[in-house]
């Protein structure tokens, strides 16, 4: 009998749908870029993972074409929120704003209150119904007063963005445990090189 692999782990926590996704391509224009989307199961651990749908939905393996146009629709995401925080929205490469536009005209994850009070998510296509989640929430994000808070983590190792929600916009991390404690960790050998 053999047992299945374990999911792997994606990064969360960027505070928006969209942003989370564009983790997905780690170290981005950099000789160790990292693509964690690197098959049609990696996709379904992602939506199983972050997507809205209950935990026991089954989540279908995609095809190798639906894998493909999530990176497609993550490198469109991407190309938006860059043009729209260095200048506007509609400096957007064409192609990039039509796959967006047209990823998010599909149907996206729809909430449903079971009899025990209990709020869930479902779709018929899960896969397909995140990607439109994500592609809308772009466009959301992208012409949102929101835009200015999205930053780029501080570790220039990183180059993930997240939303600063923080009260005083000051985060500078895109994570405390990953980024920000490392940070902190640098920081302290550099002041006491004698327990390196």
């Amino acid at each position: 009998m053999t047992t299945a692999e374990p999911d792997p782990v994606f990064r969360t926590g960027s505070g928006r749908l969209c942003l989370d996704f564009i983790r997905t391509l780690r170290w981005r224009d950099t000789p160790q870029a990292l693509e964690e989307l690197t098959t049609p199961e990696a996709l379904a651990a992602w939506v199983r993972q972050l997507g809205p749908y209950d935990p026991d939905q089954p989540i279908a393996t995609p095809t190798a074409r639906t894998l493909a146009t999530a990176q497609e629709t993550r490198e469109a995401v991407h190309a938006l929120l860059a043009a729209a925080r260095t200048t506007t929205p509609a400096d957007c490469p064409s192609a990039a704003r039509r796959l967006l536009n047209k990823v998010a005209s599909g149907p996206t994850p729809h909430p449903v209150l079971d009899e025990s009070g209990t709020l869930t998510h479902t779709a018929a296509d899960p896969i397909t119904a995140a990607l439109a989640a994500i592609a809308r929430d772009a466009l959301d994000l992208a012409t949102s007063p929101l835009l200015p808070r999205v930053r780029d983590c501080a570790n220039p190792a990183c180059g993930a963005w997240f939303l600063d929600t923080s009260r005083p916009g000051t985060r500078r991390w895109c994570s405390m445990d990953r980024c920000g404690n490392q940070a902190k960790k640098n920081t302290w050998r550099a002041r006491h090189p004698e327990h390196s």
